[in-house]
């Protein structure tokens, strides 16, 4: 399954300022280091407001799930976000830079649907799994629950910041893409998501505030030099499933993955947190999810998915592998965390700052 990839966008706009090409540059977090040729490109073409290589050669043999094309991508699917400090926003429409997106996007797509080739087709298939609260020990939440340290806690949260702090934002994409049942039941999700009109209830907010009580830094975009490929990958695929129409399906998949298993999942999370002693903001933000996603997961599943299906039957397969595509990349993150704690190191590429560290324990 390796569909026709089109580009297209919409925009977020942060604070700006005026660059001296006339352009209006952002103000939003800083570009971080390449970590490869792709990203060493797409670096320096917005930095410099030049043209970008396109590279074709590089794309084709590029590791797929390696640093450099993850950060690549991350780097260019930003600019449809808040961006990056001095880089003009109209770099967001830049034919080349989206040439080379969709190059690397291909490259990401294929991969992933060459390791999910046996994918469930049908939609309860692939969400059985998901249904049933499984009764051993494992999966990182578990792990969390059960044994975590706080550090561990803090690195968790760093890592998922990437995505927390702009939590839904890829998913409002979808609605204008859907009609009817499905559309409304959408948008009364991303109601609640983004706090029902309540500017201190946006769950990005929330999350923001259970950084600080963990003695993080809630800048947004913050850890993004210290986020391994694993990470970025997953907040990647949605960006990927969300600026295509003809993702709309994966995307579906994608989210319905992520409301259906929240709500266990943040229970564990919660009792983590109050087990280390983590702090009131910190244990609210996974309080709110058990509560809010599981009647989410209700209405996603009924509505959302019925709804679309019963639109565009069609569909179907591509709400399956958008389920399945997410818990492959969730599980590829787990190894990744759990392998770097099992050796007593950090997940992140670089520590935590030990001074910071400290002060939260």
């Amino acid at each position: 399954m390796t569909p026709s990839i089109t580009s297209t966008a919409t925009t977020t706009s942060p604070a700006s300022t005026t660059s001296p090409t006339g352009a209006t540059a952002t103000t939003g977090p800083r570009l971080v280091e390449p970590r490869g040729t792709l990203s060493a490109a797409v670096a320096e073409a917005l930095r410099s407001n030049d043209t970008p290589a396109y590279l074709p050669g590089a794309v084709l043999t590029a590791d797929p799930w390696g640093e450099d094309l993850q950060l690549a991508l991350y780097l260019l699917y930003e600019l449809h976000y808040r961006g990056f400090d001095g880089v003009d926003e109209d770099r967001e429409w830049d034919p080349e830079l989206l040439r080379l997106r969709q190059a690397m996007e291909a490259r990401f797509l294929h991969a992933l649907s060459t390791e999910l080739s046996d994918a469930p087709r049908s939609v309860e298939e692939a969400f059985a799994p998901l249904l049933v609260e499984p009764l051993d020990s494992t999966g990182l939440s578990r792990s969390l629950e059960r044994n975590g340290e706080l550090w561990q806690l803090r690195e968790y949260a760093a890592l998922r910041s990437l995505y927390h702090l702009k939590e839904a934002d890829p998913h409002v994409w979808v609605i204008p893409r859907l009609r009817g049942r499905a559309k409304a039941a959408m948008a009364a999700i991303e109601f609640d998501e983004f706090g029902a009109g309540h500017a201190d209830r946006i769950h990005a907010r929330l999350f923001a505030d259970l950084m600080v009580d963990l003695g993080l830094d809630p800048a947004y975009g913050h850890y993004l030099d210290q986020a391994p490929a694993p990470l970025l990958a997953t907040v990647n695929l949605m960006s990927l499933f969300g600026l295509h129409r003809s993702h709309r399906g994966f995307l579906v998949g994608h989210f319905a993955c992520v409301e259906v298993t929240s709500s266990p999942g943040s229970r564990r999370l919660a009792r983590a947190m109050r087990r280390c002693g983590a702090g009131r903001a910190a244990e609210r933000f996974y309080d709110e999810h058990v509560e809010a996603d599981a009647v989410h997961e209700q209405v996603v599943r009924h509505e959302v998915i019925g709804g679309l299906l019963a639109d565009e039957p069609a569909l179907e397969p591509d709400i399956a592998f958008g389920c399945t595509a997410t818990v492959h990349l969730e599980d590829r993150l787990a190894e990744h965390i759990g392998a770097a704690w099992d050796e007593g190191r950090s997940a992140l590429r670089t520590p935590l700052s030990t001074r910071t560290r400290e002060r939260a324990e």
